[in-house]
């Protein structure tokens, strides 16, 4: 009987498996596909890597970084160039720069001079006299005021592609939430903070610093991750097990694979929501039916690769976004071959275009090739780019990124607090404690430790942290 069973193979449950191994204890990852790793998938043909899911990660994550010592992956790593700074967002019917610091702000045209005076007015904004969670949007116009709710749109667009007057700002941002508590004013806080921050050092992959973080990807994009854990897991690793229940039985659990079954000590669900839920019913229906309830947005991506010689000039920076306000059909596009130009070969570029979230979620049903001629449209209209692609790769994700719109932390606290009722459950993924790679794996880095500490089969406390409010 192995320590552990750990349904779900993507980077949650790859990143447990492998922490628990490290310490001794016998585990089996059960993924029902034919390979590991989930949404997180590179593409290496034509010369071109293209990444299904995500393309990189920052580093500054400590549990991201001591996981890829663990693997001997340091040497691998590869930082993003220094174009990544430049930035832009489609406002006002075209691409405008994202300035860098607040005295670049106030030069910029993407507000209106009455709009920055308003924005700067934050200093004197009050706290919330109303307590508990609120949407992006009711955040942003209270303290802002309402010319920048592109801006923040804009923003997250590029993590969640969702909604901005839904999501919950303590489950997206909750940064912004503490600063407005401990410092009142989000510029003041801001600013002070800045002060005490010590200038960033050398990335360490056993230890990042905190700091201004840097986006990096793997010597062969973010499979390489992927391969290495795979092959770390060896045969504790199975493909093309799909589970088709779970059930209690005496001291210990039972996953029911096509013709055997799987038994363990403990038993951790790192599946997505609207998978997990099914196989939670047999065993708690309110469970279930709380998992189910996490919404997933519809994601399209769209990677076009164009000979340089058919640009008049390769866009650079790390690309733009498009807030909803601005009617456009692309969420926004990553300049990829600008970022990290080893993702294509030296006389191509990569771009990396995204169409659907919350907000758009019907493009989805269009066929590929419409959608490759919508992405192509948007760039021209965008970027001026009117050649024919020389390299185009579609990626679909009808489930692709949860919405954590406003009740979501209630709503895990619930979800966790149920799940402890049952001895030995543990759930894991995206779905509730962040969206982003390195989100998982912190998290899964935290149900490791919690694992190998509490003896027998403990029930599992709840992991959520909801930030105070006034």
């Amino acid at each position: 009987m192995a320590f552990a069973a750990i349904v779900g193979g993507g980077i949650s449950g790859l990143a447990l498996g492998h922490g628990l191994r490290a310490k001794g204890k016998d585990v089996v990852v059960l993924e029902a596909s034919g390979r590991p790793g989930g949404t997180i998938h590179s593409f290496r043909e034509q010369g071109f890597i293209a990444e299904a899911g995500p393309n990189g990660f920052l580093d500054k994550e400590p549990a991201t970084g001591r996981l890829i010592a663990s693997l001997g992956l340091t040497a691998k790593v590869k930082v993003a160039e220094p174009a990544t700074k430049k930035r832009f967002v489609w406002l006002g019917g075209a691409l405008q720069p994202v300035p860098a610091s607040p005295p670049a702000f106030l030069r910029s045209r993407l507000l209106p001079f009455g709009a920055k005076l308003r924005a700067l007015g934050e200093i004197f904004v009050g706290r919330s006299d109303v307590g508990g969670d609120e949407t992006l949007a009711d955040f942003a116009r209270r303290r802002f005021g309402p010319a920048v709710l592109p801006l923040v749109d804009a923003v997250q667009t590029g993590i969640y592609a969702g909604d901005v007057e839904k999501l919950s700002l303590l489950a997206t941002f909750p940064r912004l939430a503490s600063l407005e508590l401990e410092h009142r004013s989000l510029i003041l806080g801001a600013r002070r903070e800045a002060r005490q921050k010590a200038e960033r050092p050398t990335f360490s992959a056993s230890d990042p610093a905190p700091g201004p973080a840097q986006l990096c990807s793997f010597e062969g994009g973010l499979s390489t991750l992927i391969d290495s854990l795979a092959a770390s897991l060896g045969p504790a690793l199975r493909l093309g097990a799909r589970a088709r229940g779970l059930r209690r039985q005496g001291d210990r659990w039972v996953v029911e694979l096509e013709g055997e079954m799987v038994e363990a000590e403990r038993l951790v669900v790192a599946l997505p929501a609207h998978a997990a839920a099914p196989l939670l019913a047999p065993l708690d229906a309110e469970l279930a039916s709380e998992v189910a309830s996490i919404d997933h947005a519809r994601i399209a991506v769209v990677h076009l690769g164009f000979p340089r010689r058919a640009l008049s000039a390769a866009p650079e920076g790390f690309g733009f976004l498009a807030p909803r306000a601005e009617g456009r059909r692309l969420l926004g596009c990553i300049y990829v071959s600008s970022i990290f130009p080893w993702r294509a070969p030296g006389d191509q570029v990569l771009l990396t275009c995204m169409a659907g979230g919350a907000r758009s979620p019907e493009l989805l049903d269009l066929d590929d090739g419409a959608l490759q001629s919508l992405a192509r449209d948007e760039l021209r209209a965008g970027l001026g780019i009117a050649a024919e692609p020389s390299y185009a790769r579609l990626q679909r994700w009808e489930r692709g990124i949860p919405q954590y719109n406003v009740g979501h932390l209630t709503r895990v606290d619930r979800i966790l607090r149920r799940a402890a009722a049952l001895p030995g459950l543990h759930l894991a993924g995206n779905s509730f404690r962040g969206v982003g790679m390195n989100d998982c794996i912190r998290t899964a880095a935290e149900l490791t430790e919690e694992l190998c500490r509490t003896p027998g089969a403990a029930p599992q406390r709840p992991q959520v942290k909801i930030a105070k409010t006034r």
